[in-house]
Protein backbone atom coordinates (compact mmCIF):
# COMPACT_ATOMS: atom_id res chain seq x y z
CA UNK A 1 0.00 0.00 0.00
CA UNK A 2 1.53 3.14 -0.92
CA UNK A 3 1.27 4.13 2.92
CA UNK A 4 3.54 6.40 5.37
CA UNK A 5 5.94 4.18 6.76
CA UNK A 6 5.03 6.01 10.14
CA UNK A 7 1.92 7.68 11.09
CA UNK A 8 -0.81 8.46 13.80
CA UNK A 9 -4.03 7.59 12.21
CA UNK A 10 -7.27 9.21 13.30
CA UNK A 11 -10.00 7.27 14.91
CA UNK A 12 -12.98 6.45 13.05
CA UNK A 13 -15.54 4.32 14.79
CA UNK A 14 -17.40 1.81 13.22
CA UNK A 15 -20.54 3.12 14.58
CA UNK A 16 -20.10 6.23 12.37
CA UNK A 17 -18.76 4.19 9.51
CA UNK A 18 -22.00 2.39 9.78
CA UNK A 19 -24.12 5.57 9.54
CA UNK A 20 -21.96 6.55 6.55
CA UNK A 21 -23.08 3.20 4.63
CA UNK A 22 -27.03 4.19 5.64
CA UNK A 23 -26.38 7.09 4.02
CA UNK A 24 -25.29 5.57 0.88
CA UNK A 25 -27.52 3.42 0.16
CA UNK A 26 -27.26 1.22 -3.09
CA UNK A 27 -24.69 3.22 -4.00
CA UNK A 28 -22.47 1.05 -2.23
CA UNK A 29 -22.33 -2.38 -3.37
CA UNK A 30 -18.35 -0.91 -3.47
CA UNK A 31 -16.00 -1.89 -1.10
CA UNK A 32 -17.93 -2.66 1.39
CA UNK A 33 -18.60 -0.33 4.31
CA UNK A 34 -17.47 -2.24 7.44
CA UNK A 35 -14.68 -4.56 8.05
CA UNK A 36 -17.31 -7.67 8.11
CA UNK A 37 -19.91 -6.57 5.91
CA UNK A 38 -18.23 -6.45 2.81
CA UNK A 39 -20.20 -8.66 0.01
CA UNK A 40 -17.31 -8.02 -2.95
CA UNK A 41 -16.99 -10.71 -5.51
CA UNK A 42 -17.64 -14.35 -4.65
CA UNK A 43 -13.26 -15.54 -3.53
CA UNK A 44 -11.44 -17.34 -5.81
CA UNK A 45 -9.18 -20.03 -5.37
CA UNK A 46 -6.68 -21.52 -7.11
CA UNK A 47 -6.44 -25.19 -6.88
CA UNK A 48 -3.83 -27.62 -8.13
CA UNK A 49 -0.91 -26.00 -6.17
CA UNK A 50 1.32 -28.44 -5.11
CA UNK A 51 4.45 -28.42 -2.53
CA UNK A 52 7.94 -27.84 -3.69
CA UNK A 53 10.05 -29.33 -1.63
CA UNK A 54 13.07 -28.22 -2.95
CA UNK A 55 11.94 -24.47 -2.13
CA UNK A 56 9.97 -25.82 1.29
CA UNK A 57 13.74 -27.04 2.77
CA UNK A 58 14.79 -23.53 2.60
CA UNK A 59 12.38 -22.39 5.56
CA UNK A 60 13.76 -21.27 8.29
CA UNK A 61 13.18 -23.76 11.53
CA UNK A 62 10.57 -22.04 13.06
CA UNK A 63 8.27 -21.94 10.23
CA UNK A 64 9.11 -25.76 8.98
CA UNK A 65 7.92 -26.72 12.95
CA UNK A 66 5.14 -24.60 13.29
CA UNK A 67 3.82 -24.88 10.28
CA UNK A 68 2.82 -21.40 9.82
CA UNK A 69 3.37 -18.56 8.16
CA UNK A 70 2.59 -15.89 10.66
CA UNK A 71 0.73 -12.54 8.59
CA UNK A 72 0.26 -9.37 9.83
CA UNK A 73 -1.89 -7.56 7.79
CA UNK A 74 -4.52 -4.01 8.15
CA UNK A 75 -7.72 -4.30 7.07
CA UNK A 76 -9.72 -3.24 4.84
CA UNK A 77 -8.01 -2.55 1.73
CA UNK A 78 -9.80 -3.90 -0.94
CA UNK A 79 -9.58 -5.74 -3.50
CA UNK A 80 -6.38 -6.33 -2.07
CA UNK A 81 -6.96 -7.44 1.82
CA UNK A 82 -10.84 -6.92 3.36
CA UNK A 83 -13.41 -9.32 5.49
CA UNK A 84 -15.83 -10.95 3.97
CA UNK A 85 -19.78 -11.35 5.40
CA UNK A 86 -18.41 -14.26 7.66
CA UNK A 87 -15.69 -11.93 9.14
CA UNK A 88 -12.92 -13.89 7.38
CA UNK A 89 -10.21 -12.15 5.66
CA UNK A 90 -10.17 -12.30 1.73
CA UNK A 91 -8.63 -10.31 -1.19
CA UNK A 92 -5.85 -11.02 -3.98
CA UNK A 93 -2.99 -10.74 -1.75
CA UNK A 94 -4.66 -13.49 0.36
CA UNK A 95 -5.24 -16.11 -1.97
CA UNK A 96 -1.88 -14.90 -3.40
CA UNK A 97 0.07 -15.88 0.03
CA UNK A 98 -2.25 -19.15 0.81
CA UNK A 99 -0.78 -19.64 -2.90
CA UNK A 100 2.77 -19.65 -1.81
CA UNK A 101 1.97 -21.26 1.73
CA UNK A 102 0.41 -24.67 -0.12
CA UNK A 103 4.00 -23.77 -2.09
CA UNK A 104 6.06 -24.17 1.07
CA UNK A 105 3.85 -26.90 2.62
CA UNK A 106 2.75 -24.48 5.26
CA UNK A 107 -0.41 -22.76 6.37
CA UNK A 108 -0.63 -18.66 6.44
CA UNK A 109 -2.23 -17.76 9.91
CA UNK A 110 -3.31 -13.92 9.44
CA UNK A 111 -3.23 -11.20 12.34
CA UNK A 112 -4.77 -8.12 11.72
CA UNK A 113 -2.55 -5.15 12.75
CA UNK A 114 -2.56 -1.21 12.38
CA UNK A 115 -0.52 -0.45 9.65
CA UNK A 116 1.66 1.40 11.15
CA UNK A 117 2.61 -1.09 13.71
CA UNK A 118 3.27 -3.95 10.92
CA UNK A 119 7.08 -3.21 10.43
CA UNK A 120 7.76 -2.87 14.22
CA UNK A 121 6.10 -6.01 14.84
CA UNK A 122 7.91 -8.06 12.04
CA UNK A 123 11.41 -6.27 13.49
CA UNK A 124 10.48 -8.02 17.00
CA UNK A 125 9.91 -11.35 15.34
CA UNK A 126 6.09 -11.71 15.81
CA UNK A 127 5.31 -11.80 12.48
CA UNK A 128 7.10 -13.73 9.89
CA UNK A 129 5.78 -11.59 6.97
CA UNK A 130 4.11 -8.12 6.57
CA UNK A 131 1.30 -8.26 3.81
CA UNK A 132 -0.84 -5.32 3.37
CA UNK A 133 -0.06 -4.18 0.28
CA UNK A 134 2.64 -2.36 1.67
CA UNK A 135 5.00 -0.15 -0.48
CA UNK A 136 8.52 -1.82 -1.26
CA UNK A 137 10.65 1.93 -0.80
CA UNK A 138 14.57 2.30 -0.24
CA UNK A 139 13.48 4.10 3.10
CA UNK A 140 11.60 1.29 4.22
CA UNK A 141 14.28 -1.13 3.25
CA UNK A 142 16.27 0.26 5.57
CA UNK A 143 14.37 -1.47 8.16
CA UNK A 144 13.11 -4.63 6.61
CA UNK A 145 14.09 -6.90 3.00
CA UNK A 146 10.90 -7.00 0.51
CA UNK A 147 9.97 -9.76 -1.63
CA UNK A 148 8.34 -8.18 -4.68
CA UNK A 149 4.99 -9.77 -6.03
CA UNK A 150 2.83 -6.77 -7.88
CA UNK A 151 3.53 -3.26 -9.36
CA UNK A 152 1.04 -0.83 -8.66
CA UNK A 153 0.51 2.88 -9.37
CA UNK A 154 -1.34 5.56 -8.35
CA UNK A 155 -5.07 6.12 -9.89
CA UNK A 156 -7.34 9.18 -9.43
CA UNK A 157 -11.14 8.86 -9.35
CA UNK A 158 -13.89 11.08 -9.75
CA UNK A 159 -17.86 11.36 -10.38
CA UNK A 160 -18.79 9.95 -13.80
CA UNK A 161 -19.36 12.90 -15.81
CA UNK A 162 -17.26 15.43 -13.60
CA UNK A 163 -13.65 15.74 -14.55
CA UNK A 164 -11.06 16.62 -12.66
CA UNK A 165 -7.64 17.09 -13.67
CA UNK A 166 -4.79 15.17 -11.46
CA UNK A 167 -2.57 17.75 -12.23
CA UNK A 168 -4.84 21.09 -11.72
CA UNK A 169 -7.18 20.08 -9.00
CA UNK A 170 -6.75 23.07 -7.02
CA UNK A 171 -9.47 24.42 -4.73
CA UNK A 172 -11.06 20.88 -5.17
CA UNK A 173 -11.90 18.30 -2.42
CA UNK A 174 -9.91 15.12 -2.96
CA UNK A 175 -10.17 11.90 -0.64
CA UNK A 176 -7.31 10.39 0.75
CA UNK A 177 -6.77 7.22 3.20
CA UNK A 178 -5.20 8.58 5.98
CA UNK A 179 -1.19 6.99 6.18
CA UNK A 180 -1.16 6.55 2.46
CA UNK A 181 1.62 7.95 0.40
CA UNK A 182 -1.38 9.78 -1.20
CA UNK A 183 -2.06 11.47 1.94
CA UNK A 184 1.30 12.15 2.91
CA UNK A 185 3.12 12.70 -0.51
CA UNK A 186 1.46 12.62 -3.46
CA UNK A 187 -1.60 15.63 -3.22
CA UNK A 188 0.04 17.38 -0.18
CA UNK A 189 2.96 18.11 -3.63
CA UNK A 190 0.29 18.95 -5.58
CA UNK A 191 -1.22 21.02 -3.12
CA UNK A 192 2.00 22.95 -2.78
CA UNK A 193 2.57 23.43 -6.22
CA UNK A 194 -0.88 25.05 -6.36
CA UNK A 195 -0.04 27.43 -3.77
CA UNK A 196 3.20 28.06 -5.36
CA UNK A 197 1.41 29.43 -8.43
CA UNK A 198 -1.06 30.99 -6.63
CA UNK A 199 -3.77 29.36 -6.45
CA UNK A 200 -6.12 27.85 -4.27
CA UNK A 201 -5.08 24.72 -2.10
CA UNK A 202 -6.12 21.33 -2.43
CA UNK A 203 -8.32 20.75 0.00
CA UNK A 204 -7.36 17.03 1.31
CA UNK A 205 -9.92 14.61 2.88
CA UNK A 206 -8.57 11.77 4.65
CA UNK A 207 -10.36 9.20 6.14
CA UNK A 208 -8.63 6.16 8.32
CA UNK A 209 -10.49 3.78 6.12
CA UNK A 210 -10.18 3.62 1.92
CA UNK A 211 -14.31 2.60 2.26
CA UNK A 212 -14.96 5.35 3.67
CA UNK A 213 -12.99 7.80 1.09
CA UNK A 214 -14.86 6.18 -1.29
CA UNK A 215 -17.95 6.72 -0.36
CA UNK A 216 -17.47 10.36 0.16
CA UNK A 217 -16.69 10.35 -3.65
CA UNK A 218 -20.00 8.14 -4.09
CA UNK A 219 -22.18 10.23 -2.18
CA UNK A 220 -20.14 13.64 -3.77
CA UNK A 221 -18.54 15.26 -0.54
CA UNK A 222 -15.42 15.31 -2.16
CA UNK A 223 -14.64 15.85 -5.91
CA UNK A 224 -11.77 13.06 -6.24
CA UNK A 225 -9.93 10.41 -4.83
CA UNK A 226 -7.00 9.52 -4.86
CA UNK A 227 -5.29 5.62 -4.03
CA UNK A 228 -3.28 2.99 -5.42
CA UNK A 229 -4.60 1.80 -8.93
CA UNK A 230 -6.08 -1.57 -8.13
CA UNK A 231 -8.00 0.10 -5.18
CA UNK A 232 -9.57 2.71 -7.46
CA UNK A 233 -10.45 0.25 -10.30
CA UNK A 234 -12.19 -2.27 -7.93
CA UNK A 235 -14.08 0.88 -6.36
CA UNK A 236 -15.16 2.03 -10.02
CA UNK A 237 -16.12 -1.68 -10.68
CA UNK A 238 -17.98 -2.25 -7.73
CA UNK A 239 -19.29 1.38 -7.75
CA UNK A 240 -21.82 0.68 -10.43
CA UNK A 241 -21.07 3.31 -12.87
CA UNK A 242 -21.29 6.05 -10.69
CA UNK A 243 -17.91 7.18 -10.70
CA UNK A 244 -14.72 6.92 -13.39
CA UNK A 245 -10.85 7.11 -13.37
CA UNK A 246 -9.76 10.70 -13.51
CA UNK A 247 -7.27 10.41 -16.01
CA UNK A 248 -4.22 7.46 -16.90
CA UNK A 249 -1.96 5.89 -13.35
CA UNK A 250 1.11 7.15 -12.68
CA UNK A 251 4.32 6.50 -10.23
CA UNK A 252 3.94 2.71 -10.61
CA UNK A 253 6.51 0.74 -7.87
CA UNK A 254 6.16 -2.58 -6.70
CA UNK A 255 4.30 -4.27 -3.95
CA UNK A 256 6.34 -6.23 -1.32
CA UNK A 257 6.30 -8.67 1.48
CA UNK A 258 7.98 -7.33 4.40
CA UNK A 259 9.85 -10.16 6.13
CA UNK A 260 13.38 -8.78 8.97
CA UNK A 261 16.31 -7.72 7.63
CA UNK A 262 18.86 -10.01 6.37
CA UNK A 263 16.15 -13.08 6.90
CA UNK A 264 16.40 -16.36 4.72
CA UNK A 265 12.66 -16.00 4.34
CA UNK A 266 13.01 -13.24 1.52
CA UNK A 267 14.40 -15.43 -0.82
CA UNK A 268 12.23 -18.35 0.01
CA UNK A 269 8.92 -16.16 -0.92
CA UNK A 270 10.71 -14.83 -3.92
CA UNK A 271 11.30 -18.41 -5.14
CA UNK A 272 7.65 -19.45 -4.29
CA UNK A 273 5.98 -16.86 -6.02
CA UNK A 274 8.40 -17.07 -8.78
CA UNK A 275 7.27 -20.57 -9.03
CA UNK A 276 3.59 -19.74 -9.18
CA UNK A 277 4.47 -17.41 -11.63
CA UNK A 278 6.16 -19.50 -14.11
CA UNK A 279 3.24 -22.11 -13.97
CA UNK A 280 0.46 -19.50 -14.59
CA UNK A 281 -0.96 -20.13 -11.01
CA UNK A 282 -0.06 -16.04 -10.04
CA UNK A 283 -1.75 -14.72 -13.12
CA UNK A 284 -4.61 -16.94 -13.02
CA UNK A 285 -5.20 -15.73 -9.30
CA UNK A 286 -4.41 -11.95 -10.41
CA UNK A 287 -7.39 -12.07 -13.65
CA UNK A 288 -9.93 -13.93 -10.43
CA UNK A 289 -9.65 -9.97 -8.65
CA UNK A 290 -9.47 -8.65 -11.77
CA UNK A 291 -6.02 -7.09 -11.34
CA UNK A 292 -4.14 -8.41 -13.46
CA UNK A 293 -2.68 -4.90 -14.85
CA UNK A 294 -0.43 -4.88 -12.33
CA UNK A 295 0.69 -8.76 -12.58
CA UNK A 296 4.63 -9.49 -12.78
CA UNK A 297 6.48 -11.30 -14.53
CA UNK A 298 10.02 -11.63 -12.09
CA UNK A 299 9.74 -11.15 -8.55
CA UNK A 300 13.07 -10.18 -6.76
CA UNK A 301 14.31 -9.36 -3.46
CA UNK A 302 14.41 -5.34 -2.36
CA UNK A 303 13.50 -3.82 -5.60
CA UNK A 304 12.76 -0.08 -4.75
CA UNK A 305 13.50 2.51 -6.99
CA UNK A 306 12.95 5.12 -4.68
Amino acid sequence: MWRAAVSVRSVLGRRALQAVCVLAVGALALAGCSNSEDSGPAVQKVGGIEKVDSIAAQLPDKIKQSGKLIVGVNIPYQPNEYKDPSGKIVGFDVDLMDAVAATLGVKAEYLESAFEKIIPTIQAGTYDVGMSSITDSKEREQQVDFTTYFSAGIQWAQQKGKPVDPDNACGKKVAVQATTVEHTDEVPAKSAKCVAEGKPAIDIKAFDEQSAATNALVLGQVDAMSADSPVTAYAIKQSDGKIEKAGAAFDSAPYGWAVPKSSPLAAVLQKAVQSLIDSGKYLEIAKAWGVEEGAITKSVINGAAS
